[in-house]
């Protein structure tokens, strides 16, 4: 079952995003990784990153996704698209991928076909690579996407390295604290002012 992110800024909640295919490239310091991953709320072992052509990470999309998951968008500025990565447990067999719905898409019919180690799945426009792993599932999704930009991100799928480390996660806080966001107003809960005038 596909849960959407827990704490993710609203203008990016979007179809889902990246696979892999290809040979993980060497992994960062695994306690650094434990630390700050944690940190997040997010299972060290579901971090991944990706490349694409033309796109670059939106930092302040990374989050967990579902329990412990992890999410991050990567966006092209040239055409404005978005390209989700979210890592969850699970499974995904010929039998149950037509069941599991393509990013927010439920309901309607998915088509999965495969490709090497990974499905290639679509619903209506949101188009998506799905790689299955132990335990766990890496989807790279977009509205709209095409096939090939999906594919070339899902071929470079890896754990981070070192210095991707530094450009996905936030530092983890001295004590082991939850992390401090730097975007949320000193005072109150950063909702919007929703008060409105007599008649309104």
């Amino acid at each position: 079952m596909i849960r959407m992110p827990r704490a993710l800024p609203a203008m990016l909640f979007l179809p889902a995003l990246v696979v892999a295919c290809g040979t993980e490239k060497a992994g960062a310091d695994p306690a650094e990784l434990g630390s700050r991953a944690r940190a997040l709320g997010i299972a060290p072992e579901l971090v991944y990153a990706t490349e694409a052509p033309g796109y670059s990470l939106a930092r302040q999309s990374v989050g967990v996704y579902g329990d412990d998951g992890f999410s991050a968008v990567y966006v092209s500025q040239k055409e404005g698209r978005q390209l989700q990565l979210t890592v969850d447990r699970g499974t995904m067999t010929a039998d149950s991928c037509p069941d599991q719905p393509v990013g927010d898409s439920s309901g309607a019919s998915t088509t999965c076909v495969r490709d090497g180690d990974s499905w290639y799945r679509s619903t209506g426009e949101r188009r998506e690579y799905a790689v299955p792993k132990e335990g766990f599932v890496i989807r790279l999704s977009g509205k709209g996407l095409p096939r090939d930009v999906l594919r070339a991100a899902a071929r470079q799928l890896h754990r981070p390295s070192a210095d991707e480390l530094d450009a996905l996660l936030p530092p983890a806080p001295a004590g082991g604290g939850p992390v401090e966001r730097g975007d949320l107003p000193p005072v109150g809960d950063g909702a919007p002012d929703n008060d409105v005038d007599a008649g309104g």
